[in-house]
């Protein structure tokens, strides 16, 4: 029996060491199942969780040119679905920000409210940058 690529299939556990497990197939063949390939999960030692003549299901995952036959137990199973990462839910909607409540202001005052907003958002943004150069003082006069 030729084993295919894709082929899930049943076998026996026939050895275990440290980096895996050798699994023979219905045909006769062996396979191993890489200790990566066993679990989803973090494991520790592969002897705490397979057993010499344990059933198991696997898929082949390749077949080398020399034969050898590469298996994988966690890709037989189907895939168990991921938590969703969820935000803590506060109970508050996002609202726009209501205008400050505008009194009658002429023109004047209302330009001299920009100017002086204005002039205090651009000397915050100067001093940030300065502060990245590193040091604050000017390279322009020297």
């Amino acid at each position: 029996m030729a084993v295919e690529v894709g082929a899930i299939l049943e076998g026996k556990v026939t050895g275990v060491k440290k980096f895996g497990a050798f699994v023979r197939l219905p045909g006769g063949e062996t396979g191993m199942v890489h200790i990566s390939e066993v679990s989803n999960t973090y494991i520790q030692e592969l002897a705490d969780v397979l057993s010499e003549g344990q059933t198991v299901k696997v898929k082949v995952i390749n077949v080398a040119p020399d034969g050898k036959i590469g298996l994988s137990m966690k890709r037989a199973e189907p895939r168990p679905p991921r938590p969703k990462p969820t935000r803590a839910d506060t109970g508050r909607v996002w609202q726009p920000r209501t205008p400050a409540p505008q009194k009658d202001l002429s023109f004047e005052e209302m330009m001299s409210q920009f100017k002086s907003r204005s002039e205090e958002k651009m000397s915050d943004l100067r001093r940030v940058t300065e502060a990245r150069r590193g040091g604050g003082y000017s390279r322009r006069g020297h």
